[in-house]
């Protein structure tokens, strides 16, 4: 009886060890990942998804990391900012995940970042662009660039590299993306040396820019901003054309859609915008990226399935630096991230944990083709201004910076933001 009892106990007490464990065993290296799977957002979550899910797949082939597997817990938030934070509360507290991936909108970035931020728990955006994600405490970084920070690429580009004095902006007065970039684009273009000549309105859906352009044209520009999107930046680049205006046009991530040529055609040749990356970029890290992708996933990898791929070979790198699986310790590893290879960029993390990286110039050629025209480095002298509170910068809430990337031209399959484009509340800019 007494052997009996001893063994039950044994029993009961193995039974309670393993109950104990965290999910995956002491041999798994857990990371969360919360994306929207399904919902207005999905395309851009299943790219980033894809992204991720290639990067540890490539570690796990490897060896893992420290000799341990990756084990990634993939979560559907639905595009919904309080699931979000329902999702990494469970990541937290009952799958005691050693770091989190996500989100690509900003809103659910910041919806989850206190609960991450509270357990003392890593968590790496790849591409939630609003500046205020990262400020909700030192466990929470992004990889991704900043809608200011874009706005500064921008201005430095017409007015070092196009060696632009005059400039014009078109600027879409009720979406924060436009309004956001454009108080960025002006502050550091004339610190540069650049004059603003004109700036007009209009507003998202119009279809005549005759007026707003004839202005533009009696000012003389060199180049003219248009921080919109593509829709509206395909028809304003025809009408400046048939208006005998042929200088340069020059915009962000919202112009990056299959559908922007479609609209726009030979009149956006010679313009540029800016992105996370290319699939057209000759680097032979890009391409290798962009090959691996298409033979796992049957299509060009689009811009978050880059800045994913990325964030999980950032966070799998501080694990393995950290040599632990403490959430400190990987956040101070993460922290001292520096020149870190990226298929995006060489990626640094600054004192506020966004990330230091060039940002893709991309110029529109004969044919609807694109080329990386540079990588533009922001430098000191153009960094923008950046309030530690809420600002019209900050209301920048984007997240693609939530976009695609210019291989949906060359893809069958529609553009991300061509998805979110049904209204200005549709954005992906607006919704995030």
């Amino acid at each position: 009886m007494k052997r009996i009892l001893l063994s039950l106990l044994i029993i009961a007490s193995l039974l309670t060890a393993f109950a104990c464990q965290p999910p995956g065993g002491g041999d798994k290296v857990r990371i969360g990942v919360f994306m929207s799977l399904t919902g207005s957002t999905a395309n851009f979550g299943i790219s980033s998804v894809n992204g991720i899910k290639m990067a540890a797949d490539e570690v796990n082939k490897a060896g893992g990391i420290n000799g341990k597997q990756i084990d990634l817990l993939v979560q559907d938030d639905r595009s919904d900012a309080s699931e979000a934070a329902t999702i990494v509360t469970k990541f937290v507290t009952q799958d005691q995940v050693h770091g989190i991936l996500g989100e690509v909108a900003s809103s659910r970035s910041i919806a989850a970042a206190p609960i991450a931020q509270n357990a003392k728990i890593p968590m790496l955006t790849p591409s939630s662009t609003n500046p205020e994600v990262t400020r909700k405490g030192d466990f929470i970084f992004r990889s991704c660039f900043i809608d200011p920070v874009q706005g500064a690429a921008i201005a430095q580009f017409a007015a070092k590299s196009l060696g632009a004095k005059r400039a014009a902006i078109m600027v879409d007065r009720k979406n924060d993306y436009s309004t956001g970039l454009e108080k960025v684009i002006k502050e550091v273009f004339t610190r540069l040396g650049g004059q603003i000549v004109a700036t007009q309105s209009f507003q998202e859906g119009d279809q005549d820019f005759n007026a707003q352009l004839t202005s533009l044209k009696g000012s003389n520009p060199e180049v003219i901003f248009v921080p919109g999107y593509y829709n509206d930046v395909g028809l304003i680049a025809k009408q400046a054309r048939d208006k005998g205006i042929m200088v340069p046009l020059i915009g962000g991530d919202g112009w990056d859609s299959a559908q922007l040529y479609a609209i726009g055609g030979s009149a956006l040749n010679g313009s540029y915008f800016t992105n996370h990356y290319s699939p057209y970029d000759t680097d032979p890290k890009v391409q290798k990226f962009v090959n691996d992708y298409k033979a796992l996933y049957n299509t060009v990898p689009d811009a978050l399935a880059a800045t994913a791929y990325d964030a999980a070979n950032i966070m799998f790198d501080a694990i393995k630096r950290a040599n632990s699986l403490d959430g400190t310790a990987i956040r101070n590893a993460l922290a001292a991230t520096k020149s870190f290879p990226g298929v995006t960029g060489d990626v640094t993390f600054n004192e506020n944990r966004d990330a230091v990286k060039p940002i893709v110039m991309i110029e529109i050629k004969d044919g609807g083709t694109y080329a990386v025209r540079e990588r533009v480095q922001v430098d000191g002298a153009a960094m923008p201004t950046l309030s530690t509170s809420a600002s019209p910068s900050a209301a920048m809430s984007s997240s693609p910076s939530v976009a695609s990337s210019p291989a949906a031209a060359a893809s069958p399959a529609e553009s991300p933001k061509t998805s979110m484009k049904a209204s200005p509340k549709a954005s992906p800019k607006a919704s995030q």
